[in-house]
């Protein structure tokens, strides 16, 4: 998905530094992303989506634990100690 790799180098050099003291995980995600241009819309069951020409909708939510995520949506993972940011795309839907 080209969308993954494209928003994984947002967040290696991302615009602002994440500060938990000034806004939350999620804030700091989705104004990185729109930063950079991309489109975010509501999601009723993640906790935002990206919209893409390409990929469509794709539905991410925001961590900084890397344990049980739904493999239904993307996750951008935060860890806490090294500062790097992972991003996991949604696993194709099963027919």
């Amino acid at each position: 998905m080209q969308l993954i790799f494209a928003i994984q180098q947002v967040f290696r050099q991302p615009p602002i530094p994440y500060e938990p003291a000034k806004h939350s995980l999620k804030a700091w995600a989705k104004y990185c992303l729109q930063e950079r241009g991309y489109k975010i819309v509501y999601a009723d069951k993640a906790d935002f989506a990206v919209e893409s020409r390409v990929d469509g909708k794709v539905y991410f939510n925001v961590t900084d634990q890397l344990e049980n995520l739904d493999p239904k949506t993307g996750w951008i993972v935060r860890d806490r100690t090294t500062q790097a940011v992972t991003i996991i795309a949604p696993q194709p839907k099963e027919r």
